[in-house]
């Protein structure tokens, strides 16, 4: 049965794993990742990066994250070019989940700078 994203849930539930799974390794490295870079990383779909539903997926992604207490993982993905910072997107999640967005430039950095040290810290514990 397709999801609301037009995908069999098990191959969007695929992709988001593969997505996380890449995003993990990129924090651990204290790194960042163009869109364009993760959707060409994610096999169990077809994904553009400018697709809506990659952003539906991110979203997920951080949502579930954040739950958790591990920060939104996805403010390490960003534009390729220009602002080199996650798009629209990425700050009204942000203000929906409570995070202050009234600088959106401190509201990204300080939200990096979180998941690169809860990653960073597990890798130093392992």
């Amino acid at each position: 049965m397709l999801n609301d994203h037009g995908y069999e849930g098990a191959d969007w539930d695929k992709a988001k794993e593969q997505a996380k799974d890449v995003l993990v390794g990129v924090a651990l490295r204290k790194g960042r990742i163009a869109y364009s870079e993760l959707a060409a990383q994610i096999s169990a779909i077809a994904i553009e990066a400018h697709d809506p539903r990659m952003f539906h997926m991110l979203g997920e992604i951080s949502s579930e994250e954040d739950a958790e207490g591990r920060g939104m993982l996805t403010a390490i993905v960003v534009h390729k070019s220009g602002d080199m910072q996650p798009g629209p997107g990425f700050f009204e999640l942000a203000q929906s989940l409570g995070r202050d967005t009234s600088d959106t430039l401190s509201c990204w950095v300080d939200e990096f700078n979180f998941v690169h040290d809860y990653w960073a810290n597990r890798a130093s514990k392992t």
